[in-house]
């Protein structure tokens, strides 16, 4: 960076590096380290909210917690295992996407360790664009959906068979357009296999 800029984001206060050279260089000193761990870091460094249950006991009480903390009273959730978590801590919820659901709560395809990012397809959220997700995303998952990099999700995809609508996800860094103009809120809840 020549010494002009230098100077010009000094007086206004602006950091030297963006936001993806931050991640970048954080990725690059985590290359030695576990997926799971290098995977929590990037995700929460990205702004998500990272939440390790041991257990499904656990993973309730954590989705208890984050369903009260933010005031959420009407659920995006299409998937039945996931509905009967919802049914159990009393939230409504709607298998189609409504304008009033204030919050989704999904699975995922992969957790990519690369840069700490959420991978989604048709099998999370239906023929939906992300961005027309609301504005809180709670996304359950398991250690084993973490992957090194998004040629290894891929590859795993590839190998599943042809899966529709990919996009992936981070946290509330994300550059997801939402109409309501509000930040994403992401939280995952990752369980032990």
């Amino acid at each position: 960076m020549n010494l002009f800029k230098r100077i010009v984001n000094k007086l206004t206060s602006q950091p030297e590096e963006s936001e993806k050279e931050s991640l970048e260089k954080l990725g690059d000193s985590l290359k030695n380290a576990d997926l799971d761990y290098k995977f929590a870091q990037l995700f929460t460094h990205s702004g998500g909210f990272f939440n390790y249950c041991a257990d499904e006991a656990e993973a309730l009480q954590t989705l208890h917690q984050i369903i009260k903390i933010e005031g959420i009273s009407n659920v995006f959730c299409w998937d039945k295992e996931l509905q009967s978590f919802l049914n159990v801590i009393k939230t409504s919820c709607t298998s189609e996407l409504e304008a009033s659901n204030d919050a989704a709560f999904i699975t995922c395809e992969y957790l990519i360790a690369y840069d700490g990012r959420i991978m989604l397809s048709h099998n999370n959220i239906l023929h939906y664009h992300s961005s027309r997700l609301p504005s809180k995303i709670i996304i359950i998952a398991n250690v084993s959906q973490i992957v090194n990099n998004l040629n290894d999700a891929m590859g795993k995809i590839k190998r599943n068979g042809n899966i529709k609508n990919l996009t992936s996800i981070s946290g509330s860094q994300s550059k997801m357009d939402h109409s309501s103009g509000s930040a994403t809120k992401l939280f995952l809840l990752l369980l032990e296999d």
